[in-house]
């Protein structure tokens, strides 16, 4: 805004008051700013400091150099000569010291710090979650038992910003070109992700098996989706589609029916709660 401003003034010459209402900014901002122009220069578009001149609240001098002396002194003594130390020896001798945080402030700023941190700092975080719907989708393939034997293959696929099911898929077995077929019809309703994290399932790619790409990896290259792969035997990667499958196996109890009986609905083992 501010190059904005002063190139409409000093190279356009607009009026400074035509400036600033067109703008919505202040007339005294737009004299002002053109003011620093012809002073500065180019360097009027560089944001200044806002620091105060002075601030009477900061530790003395004299202070200071007396923190950075006994550091010295104690450090070339071999006696220990941390912040808490030096508070001790301050109030000894002068009758009044510093907290130690402000003690070990100043030794940080004159470099007798040396930084360890003990965890991370918060700039370092990364939270695990997707910040756009359609940004990431999480697949996997879980079992499920069925009353009459056997079982069934569920693929379910999740939005891991907003944890919405996109498909969810039940077949006795799913080949690679099942997956390709399920996942255009979850794209048809919800639209078309940017990237697709799986696990390392043979219809989900073939990098460990020496057989080249799978049907997925290949329409997903064809489409411009990326693929991603948690490492082997490390499923916390998938870790919302995995909460979201083992959700689903909890037993569901249903409400008392009438005559004061209540009825389970088996779990994904074949047995009620009772009996497991």
């Amino acid at each position: 805004m501010a190059r904005v401003v002063i190139t409409a003034v000093v190279l356009e010459g607009r009026p400074k008051s035509a400036v600033a209402r067109d703008y919505g900014v202040s007339r005294r901002w737009v004299q002002k700013l053109a003011a620093r122009y012809l002073a500065e220069g180019e360097a009027a578009f560089e944001p200044k400091s806002r620091r105060p001149h002075t601030s009477p609240r900061r530790t003395s001098q004299a202070t200071e150099d007396a923190v950075v002396a006994l550091r010295k002194d104690l450090a070339e003594a071999g006696h220990d000569a941390g912040a808490e130390t030096i508070a001790w020896h301050l109030r000894q001798g002068a009758g009044s010291a510093p907290s130690v945080a402000t003690i070990w402030r100043i030794l940080s700023r004159r470099g007798f710090v040396t930084p360890q941190p003990h965890k991370r700092p918060r700039s370092s975080w990364h939270r695990f979650t997707a910040d756009l719907p359609n940004e990431l989708w999480q697949a996997d393939i879980t079992h499920w038992p069925l009353a009459g034997g056997g079982d069934a293959e569920i693929l379910n696929i999740v939005d891991d910003h907003s944890r919405l099911l996109a498909a969810s898929t039940a077949r006795r077995i799913f080949k690679a070109t099942d997956i390709v077929a399920d996942l255009h019809v979850a794209m048809a309703a919800h639209g078309r992700p940017e990237r697709m994290l799986t696990d390392n399932g043979a219809v989900f790619t073939g990098l460990y098996r020496g057989r080249g790409w799978v049907a997925l990896e290949r329409e997903l290259t064809a489409l411009g989706i990326g693929l991603t792969h948690c490492r082997p035997y490390h499923p916390q990667t998938c870790g919302k589609v995995e909460r979201f499958q083992c959700a689903t196996r909890r037993p569901v109890v249903s409400p008392v029916q009438p005559g004061g009986t209540r009825r389970e609905v088996l779990g994904s083992d074949g047995l009620p709660a009772a009996e497991r």
